[in-house]
């Protein structure tokens, strides 16, 4: 029976797979894209690119954690993305979004667009709102990464 179990578990995550990843592109198009534009691919001077395998790469394991951050406490500031400054960027928090959607929103960064980083789930996002971090720690986590 526990064989059975651990079965059906695959088969329900291997089932969601292509359906988390369709609600993560969805909510990304309704919430992201109006800045970021659609595939993350930025707009000069007002966003920055999310398609940049240099930083996520960089940012290795704390991709997650800087991308959820970024959505819950916003960004505010002086970054360099892709050879371009971004100065006096100002990315409102988004922090009224759902676990589930956060989640589902940072998969879809990391994974779909990049091929970087492990899946996180709504539980790891819900710890995150106990100590979001702060723009400057943000910032500087971006910098070490990237």
């Amino acid at each position: 029976m526990r064989n059975l179990s651990a079965l059906t578990a695959v088969l329900l995550l291997a089932a969601s797979g292509p359906a988390a990843a369709a609600e993560g592109e969805a909510i990304f198009n309704d919430v992201c894209s109006a800045c970021h534009q659609p595939g993350g691919v930025g707009q000069p001077g007002l966003a920055p690119p999310l398609v940049d395998a240099p930083l996520w790469s960089a940012l290795g394991a704390k991709a997650p954690d800087y991308v959820v951050g970024v959505v819950l406490a916003g960004l505010t500031g002086t970054i360099e993305a892709a050879g371009q400054s971004y100065i006096g960027l100002v990315m409102p928090t988004h922090d009224f979004m759902s676990d589930d959607d956060i989640a589902a929103v940072t998969n879809y960064v990391l994974q779909d667009l990049n091929q970087v980083g492990t899946p996180i789930d709504a539980a790891a996002v819900a710890a995150a709102r106990i100590a979001v971090p702060t723009h400057k720690q943000l910032r500087d986590m971006r910098k070490v990464g990237g």
